[in-house]
């Protein structure tokens, strides 16, 4: 029997979890997936029939949903890892060990794992490189490498790729760094983050100057100031980099007595330290309220103990029946057993209690929840150390000295200096956008929820789409009890919320959590600078590990619409209404165009790239495209090439997203400097220059791929189709793309960067 309670539940868990042997359904219901992931882990059991049953359980109804990796992982046979994210080991600096490192990332992101790394580690740009006389081209030049692997991987049909790019503050690239994400085609498989210190946030508060340093050399002095500041303009301008307060996530630390962390996974919740692993699961607080919308709702304290007790056992032994990618992971995984539970439905567990996100009552709920959750997840990691003993690293004095563990009561203290503690870390709160959805489309991890209802174009069967109604988990149960009653004023969305409120509750949560959180800031477009600057600050004060806000930007678009004076909740504007023609364009007797020449390294012979444009409204489009060159070894391929551009083109709408495709091939024969820039293909090379076609007849504006701003000429532009309102959706390709839990996640097909 079923038990979705939204069609889009469904679709996911077919689309994602459900096990297939070659297309045909293994798991003929959720209930077998359920069991099927219950006796998975429970085989790490001496006594697997005890606990298969209370796993099952557990995962019934989705009160507790492990991360994806597990659900589509476990007990299927399949040669993958469980672990969602990993920390990849210290980039030395050298050639061979950074190319090592390189050939270490790609094998785990083949298992399709997502890994963070610290460059702040290899030399400055300039820099000498002793023993060949050159000078140094810098962490950035590495990191283009990094990406065009991650595109190659991706291109070989695994997992989306997912990469965390952190360096220091006082790294003498770090301007650099900062203004990578200016190009909106560069580094598009990193999510970036500044390793901000605290004597760097003393430096800007005081107003002193700030030395970059590499080796003991400071390569440069400048004004902490003006530093803060190129971070914020650039996360203001185009919502990159983040920042990671690094020195209180390692002052923070249960085990600052044996790492030291320097880097994060993708997403931001799990600081690791080299070679760490992240394993992931929520405890869905949406499902343990009682009398919902009542006076006398309450979240079941006792089940909620109860259910976390059971969640830390199945994550620590998802430990031992996981594969790694590599032996060192393993390892460190093993030797620290680190997990991190978080929750999901929290904002739509406070609807349920009648309380409004951010306000001073959320904000000590929520603290009172992560608190009870905090200390049943470390008293059931301490039966278990009774049980089976306690992670290899415990050295009992100091750990204890922890700040995290200075805060347990006596009692809980007491037994784990007796017999130790089976997990080092326990705790942590990460995107759940793709599980959110799959448990009803609850509001995910800690976040508010994003949007009442939206409208969601599914694919049907015999080609055509249909319009389906995506509800707010808690909003569907107001409706089911409540008809067609107004929602209650203290039900909040992200976008009804200041800045403010979205701190209080991040920091109310932090302080129960061990690790760290994935959440975005979600910020009006129009905020001033120097209040989106006080949210960074407000965040470091506050006591957050790190802080991601989202603006709606030229870059990554406006992800909401809500029509001004409708009192019908917020929709989540998918940008769908974009129309493409039934019938291409017919072709005009006589074009206009431009002809260019490329000469691609190595090749005897140029290729000449013609685009031909069409005037509509007196603006110009492209229309079709014309690759010509002697070197027949490229001819089928050419054609083929044309011919599809061409077909694009002329079905209209937003056809910039050809310039991306092309500009992401990578050779793997190796790619080719080009005016100072690596290009990682000859196709990628051809796209550059239809890329500087579409900005010369103004169709897209900079190097960016976003249509010009000014509104009248976007309409006229795209005459025969419709700009999108969000990005592209690299998964199911409809636009809407949301910035959640610092993740572009797609609200049509729960696709996630992270997820």
């Amino acid at each position: 029997m079923s038990r979705f309670t939204a069609p889009i539940a469904e679709q996911i868990w077919d689309m994602k979890y459900r096990l297939k042997d070659q297309g045909k359904p293994v798991d003929r219901t959720v209930e077998d997936t359920w069991r099927r992931v219950a006796q998975a882990l429970a085989a790490a059991e001496e006594n697997p029939g005890k606990w298969e049953g209370k796993f099952f359980a557990a995962l019934e109804d989705f009160r507790f949903l492990p991360a994806g990796r597990i659900i589509a992982g476990a007990g299927t046979a399949r040669s993958v890892t469980l672990f969602n994210c990993f920390v990849m080991g210290t980039i030395p600096d050298d050639m061979g060990g950074i190319f090592e490192n390189l050939k270490e990332a790609a094998l785990t992101m083949q298992q399709g794992g997502g890994v963070g790394f610290d460059f702040s580690t290899i030399r400055p740009r300039g820099a000498d490189v002793k023993g060949v006389g050159a000078d140094a081209s810098g962490p950035l030049s590495f990191m283009d490498v990094w990406d065009a692997m991650c595109r190659t991987i991706m291109s070989a049909g695994a997992r989306r790729g997912a990469m965390m790019a952190t360096m220091r503050c006082d790294h003498p690239d770090i301007e650099d760094f900062i203004a990578a994400k200016r190009d909106p085609a560069r580094l598009r498989m990193f999510n970036m983050s500044v390793l901000v210190t605290d004597d760097f946030m003393a430096a800007v508060k005081a107003g002193r100057s700030w030395d970059l340093v590499f080796g003991g050399k400071v390569y440069r002095t400048l004004e902490a100031r003006d530093l803060w500041n190129r971070i914020m303009r650039s996360t203001y301008d185009y919502a990159e980099p983040g920042v990671i307060f690094i020195d209180r996530i390692n002052a923070m630390n249960n085990l600052g007595y044996c790492e030291t962390i320097a880097a994060t996974n993708p997403c931001g919740e799990q600081p690791l330290p080299p070679y760490g692993a992240c394993l992931l699961g929520s405890v869905n607080l949406a499902r343990l309220v009682k009398a919902p919308f009542e006076k006398e709702a309450r979240l079941d304290s006792a089940a909620l103990c109860d259910l976390v007790g059971t969640a830390v056992r199945m994550m620590d032994n998802v430990i031992d029946v996981s594969r790694f990618p590599l032996p060192q992971q393993r390892e460190e995984a093993k030797n620290k057993r680190r997990i991190g539970l978080g929750v999901t439905g929290l904002a739509d567990a406070l609807l349920m209690l009648g309380l409004h996100y951010g306000s001073d009552r959320a904000v000590a709920q929520t603290e009172a929840w992560m608190k009870e959750i905090a200390r049943a997840a470390y008293q059931a990691s301490a039966d278990l150390a009774r049980e089976k003993g306690a992670f290899p690293l415990f050295d009992a004095e100091r750990y204890l000295d922890a700040p995290f563990l200075r805060k347990l009561d006596d009692d809980l203290r007491a037994a784990i200096a007796e017999h130790g503690i089976r997990n080092a870390l326990l705790t942590s709160i990460a995107p759940t956008g793709t599980i959110s959805l799959l448990a009803g489309n609850v509001s995910s991890g800690i976040e508010p929820v994003f949007a009442y209802s939206y409208t969601r174009k599914v694919l049907q069967p015999d080609g055509t789409r249909t319009e389906e109604e995506v509800v707010d988990y808690a909003v569907a149960l107001w409706r089911r009890k409540f008809g067609d009653r107004p929602l209650p004023e203290h039900f909040a969305s992200a976008q009804t919320l200041s800045p403010a409120d979205h701190v209080k509750m991040q920091a109310a949560a932090q302080k129960w959590v061990d690790s760290s959180i994935s959440k975005t800031i979600n910020c009006p477009e129009d905020i001033g600078f120097e209040d989106f600057k006080n949210i960074y600050l407000e965040a470091y004060e506050s006591g957050c590990k790190g802080c991601t806000t989202y603006r709606p930007n030229e870059i990554t678009g406006s992800v909401l619409s809500v029509e001004e004076g409708s009192d019908k909740a917020p929709e989540a504007d998918q940008g769908a209404d974009v129309v493409y023609l039934s019938e291409p364009l017919d072709r005009p007797q006589a074009l206009e165009g431009q002809t260019y020449k490329l000469r691609w390294p190595g090749s005897e012979h140029a290729i000449y790239i013609t685009v031909n444009d069409v005037v509509i409204n007196g603006h110009r489009r492209p229309f079709e495209v014309f690759i010509n060159s002697k070197n027949m070894e490229h001819f089928a391929w050419t054609v083929a090439l044309t011919r599809m551009i061409s077909a694009v083109f002329r079905r209209g709408g937003d056809v910039s997203f050809v310039v991306e495709e092309l500009k992401a091939v990578f050779d793997p024969r190796g790619g080719a400097w080009m005016e100072g820039r690596y290009v990682p293909s000859i196709l990628a090379a051809i796209g550059g220059v239809i890329e500087r076609h579409l900005i010369s007849i103004g169709f897209i504006e900079g190097e960016g791929l976003g249509l010009k701003s000014d509104p009248k000429a976007k309409a006229e532009a795209l005459a025969v189709g419709g700009a999108p309102r969000g990005p592209a959706c690299p998964s199911c390709g409809q636009f809407g793309m949301q910035m959640i839990e610092g993740c572009m996640t797609c609200p049509n097909c729960g696709h996630s960067k992270c997820g």
